[in-house]
């Protein structure tokens, strides 16, 4: 049986004027002669993606369209028309948004995330704009930590809205978000709770060790290029921690800490300067958290006095 909005891996039944019959079941779907692969003869198997024409019928294509049925895609809108608007995607007939579909007037020349439907009792492949209604429930599928891909389809006052894995509702909050995005982008991310309503909280920076040494690898880095010092320590407010180093303040604090530990930065009264010869790491504080700075700034500054 053909899957309309899908791929198909078909059978060439039989050759004619107008192109290639594939079997289908019972049935047969034509692929047009402009699609047909050089050197296909009959027999063959050939991938192709099955839709319907302008009159409804099924027919196949060998071109790549950006989304298929069951997938969300970032698609621009051609034409406006009564009933709804059309999409490019990819093929020759372009998608129906029915108005019934659009979360607010969709227009010309704009683009929107949507999501690739099939009505069950037409066969026929539209696209919806709705998709808080189109998602998932994820709460007995993912797990804290786990690394997923999303599309960011919103953007509010409290942060991104995102499909996860092209199936599930998540948020990036704005406070946790350190680099612009915009609707449409795609970026990996991680789970950091999956809520009792199904919807997910994310981050775009990956739990655990790993986070701090990346982050400390960022931090060296701008200090590389700010001359080795920035006025940047624990006092610091919050905000010019974000713009200075795309992170947060928990963040920054742990990350300075694990290169004061390494020899590697100075942490001083009035910010952190790059020691140009690292020293060995300085042992862990026999009563402190490990990840923070041994003995806090005020040790540090006594360093700096006795030099």
């Amino acid at each position: 049986m053909l899957k309309i909005g899908s791929y198909n891996e078909l059978t060439v039944a039989r050759a004619v004027e107008i192109g290639l019959y594939l079997t289908a079941g019972a049935g047969e779907v034509l692929l047009p002669a402009k699609y047909v692969p050089g050197g296909t003869r009959v027999g063959d198997r050939l991938k192709i993606f099955v839709y319907t024409d302008s009159e409804d019928r099924p027919v196949a294509t060998t071109l790549t369209p950006k989304a298929v049925v069951g997938q969300f895609a970032y698609l621009k809108v051609k034409d406006v028309a009564d009933f709804g608007v059309f999409m490019d995607w990819g093929l020759e007939k372009d998608l129906l948004v029915p108005n019934s579909q659009q979360p607010f007037k969709m227009k010309a020349g704009q683009k929107y995330v949507v999501k690739v439907c099939l009505d069950a009792d037409t066969q026929r492949v539209y696209a919806s704009g709705k998709i808080a209604g189109l998602c998932e429930d994820a709460s007995k599928t993912l797990a804290t930590g786990q690394k997923v891909d999303l599309l960011i389809h919103g953007v509010s006052k409290i942060g991104y809205a995102a499909i996860v894995d092209q199936r599930y509702a998540g948020m990036l909050y704005r406070d946790e978000v350190y680099d612009p995005l915009r609707v449409g982008d795609r970026r990996d991310g991680y789970v950091t709770r999956v809520r009792d309503d199904g919807k997910i909280d994310l981050t775009l920076k990956k739990p655990g060790p790993s986070s701090i040494a990346n982050s400390g690898q960022m931090i060296m880095a701008v200090l590389q290029q700010s001359g080795g010092f920035i006025a940047c320590h624990d006092k610091t407010p919050p905000v010019i921690i974000k713009q200075t180093f795309s992170m947060s303040k928990k963040e920054f604090k742990r990350a300075i800490g694990a290169l004061y530990k390494g020899g590697r930065i100075e942490i001083l009264e009035k910010g952190i300067r790059l020691k140009t010869t690292p020293s060995a790491p300085r042992p862990p504080h026999p009563q402190g958290d490990p990840g923070k700075v041994p003995g806090g700034l005020k040790a540090a500054d006594r360093d700096e006095r006795k030099k």
